[in-house]
């Protein structure tokens, strides 16, 4: 089981960025799919989570409004839209997925983790 992030990168504020997951190994078209992530001196934060079927997302405050989760099933991807980024955004971002609910993924963490991609934004 492999959770494969990319897309990260050095932006300006007020850029946009996409991130991708790519999962493998097995399909999780069953599970909460979401990301993760971790600002240099702090601790590791959630970001977003998506249900199953894409219906419904979770957002931590900070990003509401600017990022937007989203899913492939068929393709076992994960996206996270992330717009009029800050410089508060620079961290490196995990892709994670769980077979439990949202509650218990962003509470408890999630089951599988990918490596993290680092995003990096200048003011």
């Amino acid at each position: 089981v492999q959770l494969q992030a990319s897309g990260g990168g050095l932006v300006q504020a007020g850029d946009s960025l996409t991130l991708s997951c790519a999962a493998s190994g097995r399909s999780f078209s069953n599970d909460v799919m979401g990301w993760f992530r971790q600002a240099p001196g702090k601790e590791r934060e959630f970001v977003a989570s998506i249900s199953w079927s894409g219906g419904t997302a979770n957002y931590v405050d900070s990003v509401k409004g600017r990022f937007t989760i989203s899913r492939d099933n068929a393709k076992n991807m994960v996206y996270l839209q992330m717009n009029s980024l800050k410089p508060e955004d620079t961290a490196v971002y995990y892709c994670a997925a769980d077979t439990r609910s949202f509650v218990e993924f962003r509470r408890d963490g999630p089951d599988y983790w990918g490596q993290g991609t680092l995003v990096t934004v200048s003011s």
